[in-house]
């Protein structure tokens, strides 16, 4: 490691992007968590998006990626990354993409990596996300990873379940409270609305699901609609089933906007029916703004952040009767509403900068 008294301690994060994700917004805060503790930030992203407010230098090889994508595209890319991480001389990686190819992992640790101490984050529980399903691979391919950032103990004890890795500790992804801009807020609502925003992908988030148990709930008999923000692949798709339902002026589809804190602010709750997660900055997020939610028991990340009856309402996953019970108490049972609701804020202070910054600290400094 660099000497601290003479230089500041130099981190480069590597993510896929700077924006619509939640794995990317986190990369996005972590820039401006480890800016906070006084350290030299880069940041390498492979893609040109870039939403997100972020501290630091960055590398964008999106543009080039952009530019030419063909074979000699991708080896003048390579080159590039290869170089940026050789001429630095960082103190830390911190790898925070998803990493599904194996060989293409293999050559980014032996080449890119060679000799770097390298942090690598696992923002899923599907974890073939972030590493090989064989055991032997996995630890031959990681064997000198610096340390494993999970974003949930879920994840941890899955990890050390799985492939028995012993540096494995926890950080959860910070919350930093920023200004909205107005003029790309979406129009929404005038009526009572609850909220999901994130990426519209049907097989990961379930937004059949959330759609089908609104349609058992009492919510649209009571004038209060469900308002679906964000972008995707199932967007059409989902668009057209909730057209076919007949449900179009109550289930409502807004544009992904990169800081919806004024759309959430004003929900009544947010709610989530995802089939797995890692930590659902969703569900934080809508915390920290004094809105309640409701969310599925899908590993991992719900459990962790919601006590049941206190800050929202924990519900069994894939069971819409349940989710659309759940729906229902919120807005039938107002003590329970408010009982929660007056929880929210405080429910979520370990997840602020202050206290994520320390566990980072602990790691990189090694206190």
């Amino acid at each position: 490691m660099s000497d601290q008294k003479s230089a500041k301690i130099k981190i480069c994060i590597v993510t896929s992007s700077l924006a619509k994700g939640g794995a990317q917004k986190s990369s996005s805060t972590l820039s401006i968590v480890l800016d906070s503790l006084g350290y030299e930030v880069h940041i390498v992203s492979i893609l040109d998006s870039i939403d997100y407010p972020y501290k630091g230098t960055l590398l964008n090889l999106g543009v080039s990626k952009k530019e030419d994508d063909s074979i000699l595209g991708k080896l003048k890319r390579f080159h590039m990354f290869f170089n940026f991480i050789k001429n630095n001389d960082f103190d830390f990686i911190i790898d925070s993409r998803s990493r599904p190819i194996v060989f293409k992992q293999f050559l980014i640790n032996k080449l890119i990596y060679f000799n770097q101490k390298v942090i690598y984050i696992v923002h899923s529980f599907l974890l073939s996300n972030y590493l090989p399903k064989n055991k032997l691979v996995a630890q031959i391919l990681y064997k000198s990873a610096f340390k494993f950032v999970a974003v949930s103990e879920a994840i941890k004890f899955e990890m050390i379940t799985k492939y028995q890795f012993d540096n494995v500790v926890v950080i959860n992804n910070a919350i930093i409270k920023s200004h909205s801009n107005s003029n790309t807020e979406p129009a929404i609502p005038s009526e009572n609305f609850i909220l999901f925003f994130g990426r519209i992908e049907d097989s990961v988030k379930n937004l059949t699901l959330l759609i089908d148990s609104y349609q058992r709930s009492i919510l649209s008999d009571n004038n209060i609609k469900l308002v679906i923000l964000g972008e995707g692949s199932d967007k059409l798709k989902l668009e057209e089933k909730v057209k076919a339902m007949g449900m179009s002026e109550n289930i409502l589809f807004l544009p992904y906007i990169s800081n919806p804190s004024q759309v959430i602010s004003k929900a009544m709750f947010s709610i989530l029916t995802s089939k797995y997660e890692g930590f659902p900055t969703m569900l934080v997020e809508s915390l920290s703004l004094g809105v309640p939610v409701i969310s599925v028991n899908c590993q991992s990340g719900p459990s962790e952040i919601i006590t049941d009856a206190q800050n929202g309402l924990l519900v069994e996953n894939y069971n819409p009767e349940l989710i659309a019970q759940a729906m229902n108490r919120f807005i039938t049972q107002n003590d329970l509403y408010e009982h929660c609701k007056n929880n929210a804020k405080n429910s979520v202070e370990k997840y602020n900068l202050k206290y994520i910054s320390t566990h980072w600290k602990n790691v990189i400094e090694g206190i």
